[in-house]
């Protein structure tokens, strides 16, 4: 069990899928951790998960004064500043780096943020454990499919942030350096879905940018199955994708209103957006490989793949148009992850409710 012991720094865990992550960590399916630290800037996420997880045992004041006791342990930070990463980094065996900007519009209205978090934060991980020759045993970035032929500044950042992880195994051979890039997260914050169940709460209209465009889909539980898997397969300087369902925007939301009597209104295309994403580029996919259950996306350096030799697997771009489910296979993702109105899940403080 890779985990067993070990001491696991997830920064930004108080996001949708680091609370899964977490939850999911504390359950000891990869083993129990000694400690799990998150490392956050709000103050107020950070209270409410910890109250999430452990008021029913003690008191308030008593888990604010016991936080550096505890199996998780809380501790405010940025990962732009190079001291936070340090004072969290020299206590961490596994490093998980969900911090990020990731909202599309957000980042190209604010594109000099974007590299702050999402490239400066994956800079300041490589330089601390180079320069202070800290025992880390493996990172691992969490990117996106936007990164793949990115056209907008998040995709752009991510898309840095992989090389600047992927590249560190060259100068930092101790410590295995290493990412997971999936589509669209089923109900994470900020997704289309949670938006799409609050405009059917009030009667519509369901707004879509266009019709056709197509989106990856997996869950919050699938996206930490994806980690999961990059922690026990992935060799140094891989990147690890799913091999993901896709549906157009209108399906889902023709899914989600079923037999309601409920407009669809049409919105156009947000700043940065792409009509389809894709998981693996048409130039990846020349030195990607199965990997279990995933693809592999192999370093182009030279250094990492030299022994590269293994048959191609894809024969051109994994494209979220490549194989689209009709409106019935919308429907039936979106039942089987209860994300249907009146079941949807939600996630509230350390837990995917139902």
């Amino acid at each position: 069990m890779i985990l067993q012991d070990k001491s696991v720094l997830v920064t930004g865990g108080t996001g949708s899928m680091g609370k899964v992550l977490v939850r999911r960590l504390l359950a000891g399916e990869l083993g129990t951790p000694r400690k799990v630290i998150i490392l956050s800037r709000d103050e107020a996420k950070q209270h409410d998960m910890r109250m999430a997880y452990l008021h029913k045992t003690v008191t308030t004041d008593e888990v604010i004064f016991n936080n550096f006791r505890q199996a998780l342990e809380f501790r405010i930070g940025d990962v732009r500043d190079y001291r936070d990463i340090c004072s969290s980094l020299r206590d961490a065996d596994v490093v998980i780096n969900a911090a990020a900007l990731k909202q599309v519009p957000t980042c190209e209205y604010f594109p000099e943020q974007a590299v702050l978090t999402n490239c400066i934060g994956a800079m300041n991980i490589v330089q601390a454990i180079r320069e202070n020759a800290y025992p880390v045993e493996t990172v691992i970035g969490i990117s996106t499919d936007k990164a793949a032929k990115p056209v907008n500044v998040m995709g752009m950042t991510k898309a840095v942030q992989e090389r600047i992880f992927t590249s560190a195994n060259v100068l930092n051979s101790s410590t295995r350096f290493i990412c997971v890039r999936y589509g669209n997260v089923l109900a994470s914050r900020g997704s289309v879905i949670p938006l799409f169940h609050e405009q059917i709460r009030h009667g519509g209209p369901v707004t879509v940018t266009v019709p056709e465009m197509t989106r990856f889909l997996l869950s919050l539980e699938q996206a930490v199955d994806t980690v999961f898997a990059a922690l026990r397969e992935a060799r140094p300087g891989e990147i690890l994708v799913p091999d993901a369902p896709a549906a157009t925007v209108e399906n889902i939301a023709r899914a989600l209103i079923g037999e309601r009597n409920i407009e669809i209104r049409v919105t156009g295309i947000r700043p940065g957006e792409k009509m389809h994403e894709i998981m693996v580029s048409d130039e990846e996919a020349h030195h990607t490989i199965r990997r279990g259950d995933y693809y592999a996306i192999c370093s182009m350096l030279p250094e990492l793949n030299a022994a590269f030799d293994s048959p191609r697997v894809l024969q051109r771009e994994f494209s979220s148009a490549d194989n689209v489910l009709d409106l019935e296979g919308t429907r039936r993702l979106l039942e089987t992850h209860r994300l249907l109105p009146g079941m949807e899940s939600r996630v509230e403080g350390g837990e995917l409710l139902a």
